[in-house]
């Protein structure tokens, strides 16, 4: 197969995979139909290489991997997570809630190595399934490397139903309040939302320096010197303590943004987001190459039974916390079902809810202001932040 012909089919799945989740709002994951379209494929007449043969070798996707955690780091604004403070707490009580469960129950059930796989990719997004896929497979632990993509793939059918029920639950709740007079439009969380939209770091170390020299390049070379940073930093504490690289690249991202060398979201801002996030998103599903009819029944059953305790357990978790916090069960658990699916699937979850509920616009603007913030908020601990050091401690297990 031509390096041309093989690269056409892989993006037109994911093309594929696109339309279906906008003509099914999201319902049927984009990442599950080209998960079946890849599968198919390997089936039939793929060469197992294909990912490779397009363009997107290992090396690659590590490259990427490095520029688009680095990138993750500087979406983080420590203000507005203060003033979140209560979904961070109960986003993270349903993490602990997940991780109790599984390596409670979970291990006597599936074993312990099946469960370390699962934990990582069931609270986070691409990044994690991958670590941890990679992980088990220099492990020597083949259906395991398959399984951390499976699972990645299929959490969302357990988040995307549940949580719009219970969003739908809250959105009732907040609307008699409201009707009723006992409830208003929060300003500052209107505020807050619109404030977050429109932020723009400045380039504290580079203010002098005229705009016309901040090239995409420019903008390359120092998200790749913050990571290279990471990764030196990684090498030089592998004999005290070994953490991952992956991990410190979101604390170095964190760090770049604060102090003003790298601006928010550098990587959208280089014009190189959406060809990094292809290249992944391939990787991803080249892994799946492993996969074999056979292989695919055997991992089922784990499968099931895994998204299955981890609900149960994020339930009884958030539940309990957000009766502590003063928060409804049914906001407590939306925000920690974040964790199954993250962004953009929070927000276009969330939208979708208060469009069904109401067609008042002052309704839709009061439950705005109470359901985006948590749920956005959640969304990007869960799976841009926790997902990622759960990783990057748990594939040393391995």
């Amino acid at each position: 197969m031509s390096q041309m012909l093989a690269l056409v089919i892989v993006v037109f799945i994911l093309f594929i995979g696109d339309l279906v989740a906008v003509r099914t709002k999201a319902w049927v994951p984009s990442i599950f139909i080209c998960a079946v379209l890849f599968l198919f494929g390997y089936w039939t007449f793929f060469p197992k290489d294909i990912v490779a043969v397009a363009g997107v070798p290992p090396v690659v996707a590590t490259m990427l991997m490095y520029l688009l955690i680095t990138n993750m780091g500087t979406l983080l604004s420590l203000r507005e997570l203060r003033n979140q403070w209560k979904t961070i707490v109960i986003a993270l009580s349903g993490i602990l809630g997940i991780i109790a469960m599984l390596l409670g129950i979970g291990t006597f059930i599936f074993g312990f190595e099946t469960v370390v796989v699962a934990i990582p990719p069931l609270v986070g997004g691409v990044v994690s399934a991958l670590i941890m896929s990679e992980g088990a497979k220099e492990a020597g632990l083949v259906s395991l490397s398959v399984f951390a993509i499976v699972i990645y793939v299929m959490q969302g059918f357990a988040g995307y139903p549940i949580t719009s029920i219970v969003l739908k639950k809250e959105g009732k709740r907040l609307l008699t309040q409201y009707r009723s007079g006992k409830l208003s439009v929060s300003a500052q969380a209107a505020a807050e939302v619109a404030a977050t939209a429109a932020a723009k770091t400045e380039l504290k170390l580079f203010k002098n320096m005229p705009e016309k020299y901040n090239t995409d390049f420019f903008k390359f070379f120092r998200l790749a010197l913050v990571a290279y940073l990471a990764y030196l930093t990684s090498t030089l504490l592998a004999p005290v303590v070994t953490i991952s690289p992956f991990v410190l690249c979101l604390l170095f991202g964190v760090i770049a943004s604060s102090v003003g060398f790298l601006e928010k979201q550098v990587l959208q801002k280089a014009n190189g987001f959406g060809f990094a996030l292809l290249g992944l998103m391939l990787f991803i599903f080249d892994g799946l190459k492993q996969a074999t009819p056979e292989m695919m029944l055997q991992i089922i059953y784990p499968l099931i039974g895994t998204i299955v305790l981890g609900v149960i357990g994020m339930y009884i978790f958030s539940m309990i916390v957000g009766k502590i916090l003063k928060v409804s069960k049914e906001m407590a658990f939306a925000v920690s079902l974040t964790a199954l699916y993250g962004f953009p699937a929070d927000y276009i979850i969330t939208n979708e809810v208060i469009k069904s509920l109401t067609e008042d616009e002052k309704e839709r603007e009061m439950l705005t202001s109470h359901m985006l913030p948590p749920m956005l908020v959640g969304g990007f601990i869960t799976v841009t932040i926790v997902s990622v050091i759960l990783a990057g401690i748990f594939v040393g297990f391995l």
